[in-house]
């Protein structure tokens, strides 16, 4: 298992002065220098200009000629242009930074944020789903919506159709939270565009990538883990059995948030991911006080003694069974694999499991931004 990372031990002081901000932005920005890099860097050279000077002698002891940290120009580019957007950053280690993400070891070094960042300080549940959301589950949605905003919650979401659209619509009047898988300043899908701008007046969207950037598959499920960190409780509307919302939902298990879905008929392929996640722990949602108690139970209740166990005690032979399985086969292929690619019928081999069942997962870790998948098929760590 790969050594966990954590963010300094330390509070790292954030940036003062524009310079400082040029710095931090030069430093995430800089090629191969991810979240956790970010960290390890500064508590290794105390500050992000001791880490950014001795970045190219890092690199090259891994390896790494000719290395270039991110130009001064481009991360003044970016400043400039998150102030001409009306966004602020907001860093790790600032007052105004989400606490739900602090405990996180990949949590973003800054976020930029468009809005009301007082939002951020406020207690949040993520409401996520499918894109292609049915009647009901859009209905669903919004009621727990409504529900969760009359309680004093923020919704958390990631502004896509279907679900995410119906909960920050039902929410726009309590404040809603939009975490963008591109720049805060880059509205996607474009037939969102009137609901981000007044997310921007009445409530708040953030991201912890580039301004300007316009997202890419692979930054979804950097942006899922935010959606979950951020929150106390994950929710998944309707998901099928591959989607974007269980990747969500994994987060939040390994981030230790509450994970709850809404179930749904066998015969719709879009409830095959929320019956998944029941089948294997996930509490039921029938309303919005389900969510709530989930949410605000006592710890002594959530500890029952073992001889008197709660009626909808899942047993522990059965409870996570399938989520821990599918957790151990992903460590195994990851292990397996590098950056050198590898045929996906070698690798099967090795693994010693059945095709089908490692195939499934492949899909999910790409889906993930784990592992590419290289030409002729081909599998490689991204």
């Amino acid at each position: 298992m790969a050594e966990v990372l954590l963010p300094s031990p330390h509070p790292l002081t954030p940036p003062r002065s524009e310079e400082d901000w040029v710095t931090w932005l030069r430093l995430l920005r800089s090629r191969r220098v991810g979240p956790t890099t970010f960290f390890r860097l500064i508590t290794e050279h105390g500050d992000a200009a001791a880490a950014l000077d001795a970045l190219p002698d890092v690199a090259r002891a891994a390896g790494v000629e000719d290395y270039r940290p991110c130009p001064p120009e481009i991360a003044a580019a970016e400043l400039k242009a998150g102030h001409l957007a009306g966004a602020q950053l907001v860093a790790h280690g600032s007052p105004a930074y989400p606490k739900g993400l602090l405990d996180l070891p990949d949590a973003p070094p800054f976020l930029w944020c468009l809005g009301d960042g007082d939002i951020l300080s406020r207690p949040m549940i993520a409401l996520v789903g499918a894109r292609n959301a049915s009647s009901l589950g859009t209905r669903m949605a919004r009621k727990l919506a409504e529900g969760l905003t009359d309680e004093g919650f923020v919704v958390v979401s990631g502004l896509a159709r279907g679900v995410d659209t119906a909960a920050h619509l039902a929410s726009l009047d309590g404040g809603t939270c939009a975490v963008l898988a591109g720049g805060v300043d880059v509205v996607y899908p474009i037939e969102n565009a009137v609901l981000a701008q007044e997310i921007a007046e009445k409530g708040v969207r953030i991201s912890e990538q580039a301004m300007g950037l316009q997202p890419q598959a692979r930054h979804f499920p950097t942006r899922n883990r935010i959606i979950s960190g951020i929150a106390q409780a994950v929710v998944v509307v309707e998901a099928a059995s591959k989607s974007g919302s269980l990747i969500t939902a994994k987060n939040a298990l390994d981030q230790g948030r509450e994970v709850l879905a809404v179930p749904g008929h066998p015969f719709d392929a879009r409830a095959a991911g929320c019956n998944m996640l029941l089948r294997d722990g996930a509490q039921l949602v029938r309303s919005v006080e389900d969510v709530i108690e989930a949410v605000s139970m006592p710890a002594e209740q959530a500890e029952a003694p073992a001889d008197n166990p709660p009626v909808a005690a899942v047993p522990d032979d059965h409870g996570d069974r399938g989520l821990q399985k599918t957790s151990k086969l992903h460590s195994e292929i990851l292990s397996r694999l590098g950056p050198s690619p590898v045929a996906e019928d070698q690798l099967i081999r090795d693994l010693k499991r059945p095709a089908n069942a490692v195939a499934s997962e492949l899909v999910a870790l790409e889906l993930d931004g784990k592992i590419a998948r290289q030409a002729g098929g081909l599998l490689s760590l991204a």
